[in-house]
C-alpha cells in the first residue's frame, strides 16, 4: 500500500476523514427506535421568521453535466424580509430512483467556510447508493461562502496581505512570532467589523439555519432530511433546537458540542479550545500511535528502532524548539521546517485514517536531520523526503489574485456565534496554557480564534441563537462520534447526545475526523437511519477498516475532495463504484502555513 504523501507546510483548511468495520451489529430493529413522543415546537419568533418569507421559486439550470444550479435571494435580516437580501448559492442532483424519491437531502462539509455546492457535487463519489437513489442532493453554499455573495473584510488583496502578514506561521512560538500574529488578529478583527459589514454581521449559524429552512420548502419537503460533518453538526444542532418540530432525519458526524462552541456563563471568557477541548482528542491520537508503534516493534513500525516512540516525537520536537530546521536539497531549493510545522503537519496527518504513516514517516526524517550525529547517507535520504513533502506544501501556499476568503468566511461565522476573550493581547498567556494540558496541540487549536477578541471583532448580529440546545426533535437525532478524532473530540458527541433528549449515540473506532465511510458498520447505520429513520441499536460501536499498522492492501486513503471542474469532467460514477471518504472541512482554520481545523 503506497504511503500518501501529506503537507509539511500547508495553507488554509485541512479536512479529512476516516474508515471501519462491524464490532456491535448496526442492524437497527423497529424496538430500538424512540416510541415517538410530542417534540418541542418552533418558537413564534422563530416561525414569523421564516415563514414570512415567501416561499423562493427556484430557476435550476444544468450545470457541472449531472448536476442542477441556481441562486436565491433571501433577507440579510430575517427581521426586516422586505429589507436588504444576499444572494445563496444551491446544488442539487436528482434521485436516480424518482418513482421511490424519498425527498431531498441536505449536506453541509464543515468549516465554518465549507462550501455545500461542492460537497453535494461530490455527493455520488462518497455517499451510499441506496441515498443517491432515493434523494435529491441538495448543498447550500453559507452566506459569505463560495458561490453565494462573499464576504470580504479588505477593499484590495493588498490590504488583505498586509493585515494577514504576522500568520505565515503554521502558530506562533517564539515572542517575535506571537506579537505578530496579536497585530495581523486585531487588524483582521477590525477589518471584518468595517469593511466586512452587513455581511460579517448577519452571517451568524443562525441565520444558515434560516435559509436552510427557507430552502427546504423551496424544495418542496415538509420536513428537513440532513447529513452535516464538523461543524457542520453545529449548523444541524442548531436546526434542531431553533425547529425542532421541522426535523424528518438529521445526522451529525464529528460533533462540537453546541454550548462549548458558544460559551455560556463563566466560560464566555475562556478560549473556544478551552471548551471544545479539540487538542486533547488531537493529543490522545498521536499518542496512542505511537505507543501502539512501540508495541508491534521495528518489523511493523520502523521507528521504534529508534527506541521509544513516544520519546524519539518529543526528541524531534525539543530539538526544533530549540532551533529551527534548515535544508538545502539540490532540486526543491532550501527551506527551514520550524517546531510549528512539526506540530502542524503532524495534525494534519491525523485527520486521515492512515495518517499514522505520515506520523511515522516525518518523526523517522526529522529525528536524522536534526541529529548533528547521523550519518550523511541517513541525512540525504531523509533530507529528500522532507523535501518531497515542503514542495507539495509549497505549491498549495499563499495569498494572491483573486481576493481568497476562506479565513474571513470562517471567522465572520465564529466569531459571531461565540463568546471570546476580550483582548487579542491575552491569547500568548492562554495559548500555552492549553499546550500544558495538551501537548503539542493546544497552541495550534488555541490561536485559531485570536481575531475574535471581543474589542476589536465588535460587529455582532443581533438575532444569533445562543441556545437553549436541549430541545426535543419531532424525530431523533442520531449523533456520530469517533474515538480518535483530532479536530471533532469524541466528548463533544458524548455531551450533544446527552443534551439532546432525543437522540441516539453511534460510537466510531475509527481514525481521521468524521466517520462515514470508514466502515461498512457506520455508514450502513447512517444509510439505513437517513432512508428509514430506524436507529442503529443502543451502544452501537463500529470499528475503523484502517487501524495502524495493520495493512489493508486497497483500502482508498482518498477523499472525494476535487474542484467543481474537475468533477465536470469526470462525469458522475455508476452505481456500486467503489466509494471515497467525504470530503469534510474541519472547524477552525489557521491561515499561514498549517494544515489544520
Amino acid at each position: 500500500m503506497p504511503r500518501a504523501i501529506r503537507s509539511l507546510i500547508a495553507t488554509g483548511i485541512a479536512g479529512i476523514v476516516l474508515a471501519g468495520s462491524a464490532v456491535a451489529p448496526a442492524t437497527a430493529a423497529s424496538a430500538a427506535t424512540p416510541q415517538p413522543s410530542a417534540s418541542d415546537r418552533t418558537s413564534a419568533v422563530e416561525a414569523r421568521r421564516v415563514d414570512r418569507v415567501p416561499t423562493p421559486k427556484i430557476g435550476w439550470y444544468a450545470c457541472y453535466g449531472y448536476a442542477e444550479c441556481a441562486t436565491v435571494r433571501l433577507p440579510l435580516d430575517y427581521d426586516k424580509p422586505k429589507g436588504a437580501t444576499t444572494e445563496i448559492a444551491v446544488l442539487r442532483i436528482k434521485a436516480r430512483d424518482k418513482k421511490h424519491r424519498i425527498g431531498s437531502l441536505f449536506l453541509n462539509p464543515g468549516g465554518p467556510g465549507g462550501s455545500g455546492t461542492s460537497i453535494a457535487l461530490a455527493a455520488p463519489y462518497f455517499l451510499g447508493d441506496d441515498l443517491l437513489d432515493r434523494f435529491d442532493i441538495v448543498g447550500v453554499d453559507p452566506r459569505g461562502v463560495g458561490a453565494s455573495d462573499n464576504v470580504k473584510c479588505f477593499r484590495s488583496v493588498k490590504d488583505q496581505t498586509k493585515a494577514y502578514a504576522g500568520l505565515n506561521v503554521a502558530f506562533p512560538w517564539t515572542k517575535a512570532e506571537e506579537q505578530a500574529y496579536v497585530t495581523s488578529s486585531k487588524a483582521i478583527g477590525k477589518g471584518c467589523s468595517t469593511t466586512g459589514k452587513p455581511l460579517t454581521g448577519a452571517a451568524s449559524t443562525a441565520e444558515v439555519a434560516r435559509d436552510m429552512d427557507v430552502l427546504r420548502r423551496a424544495v418542496g419537503d415538509k420536513k428537513l432530511t440532513y447529513l452535516g460533518f464538523s461543524y457542520g453538526t453545529a449548523l444541524g444542532q442548531y436546526y434542531a433546537n431553533m425547529f425542532p418540530d421541522r426535523v424528518r432525519a438529521l445526522v451529525v458526524d464529528g460533533v462540537l458540542n453546541p454550548n462549548a462552541w458558544v460559551g455560556q456563563g463563566k466560560a464566555r471568557d475562556q478560549l473556544q479550545e478551552t471548551r471544545l477541548r479539540s487538542a486533547d482528542g488531537a493529543y490522545k491520537a498521536l499518542r496512542e500511535i505511537l505507543v501502539r508503534c512501540g508495541k508491534v516493534g521495528a518489523k511493523q513500525c520502523t521507528l521504534a528502532a529508534a527506541g521509544n516512540p513516544v520519546t524519539a516525537y518529543e526528541m524531534v520536537a525539543k530539538r526544533l524548539r530549540k532551533k529551527p530546521l534548515v535544508i538545502d536539497d539540490p532540486l526543491y531549493g532550501q527551506f527551514t521546517v520550524s517546531y510549528a510545522d512539526f506540530v502542524g503537519a503532524s495534525l494534519g496527518a491525523l485527520y486521515s485514517p492512515y495518517g499514522w504513516q505520515d506520523i511515522v514517516g516525518l518523526t523517522e526524517e526529522l529525528l536524522v536531520l536534526t541529529d548533528p550525529a547521523a550519518a550523511k547517507k541517513a541525512r540525504t535520504h531523509a533530507s529528500t523526503a522532507v523535501a518531497q513533502r515542503a514542495a507539495t506544501a509549497r505549491q498549495q501556499r499563499g495569498y494572491d489574485f483573486p481576493y481568497d476568503n476562506g479565513l474571513e468566511t470562517f471567522l465572520s461565522v465564529d466569531c459571531t456565534d461565540a463568546y471570546h476573550p476580550k483582548s487579542a493581547d491575552a491569547w500568548p498567556a492562554l495559548a500555552a496554557a492549553e499546550d500544558k494540558r495538551a501537548p503539542y496541540f493546544g497552541r495550534a487549536w488555541a490561536w485559531a480564534t485570536s481575531p475574535c477578541a471581543r474589542n476589536t471583532w465588535t460587529v455582532r448580529d443581533k438575532n444569533a441563537y445562543t441556545g437553549p440546545f436541549n430541545k426535543r426533535t419531532s424525530a431523533p437525532v442520531l449523533v456520530v462520534g469517533n474515538y480518535w478524532d483530532p479536530a471533532t473530540n469524541y466528548k463533544g458527541a458524548v455531551s450533544s447526545a446527552a443534551l439532546l433528549p432525543n437522540s441516539r449515540l453511534l460510537s466510531s473506532d475509527s481514525w481521521g475526523h468524521t466517520a462515514y465511510g470508514t466502515s461498512d458498520c457506520v455508514t450502513g447505520a447512517i444509510d439505513r437511519y437517513l432512508l428509514k429513520v430506524k436507529l442503529p441499536a443502543k451502544g452501537t460501536v463500529c470499528t475503523g477498516d484502517a487501524q495502524p499498522f495493520v495493512d489493508l492492501p486497497g483500502w482508498p486513503d482518498e477523499r472525494a475532495a476535487a474542484s467543481k471542474s474537475t468533477l465536470a469532467q469526470r462525469g458522475v460514477p455508476g452505481r456500486g463504484e467503489p466509494k471515497q471518504l467525504p470530503p469534510v472541512v474541519a472547524p477552525l482554520p489557521v491561515a499561514g502555513t498549517l494544515a489544520v481545523r
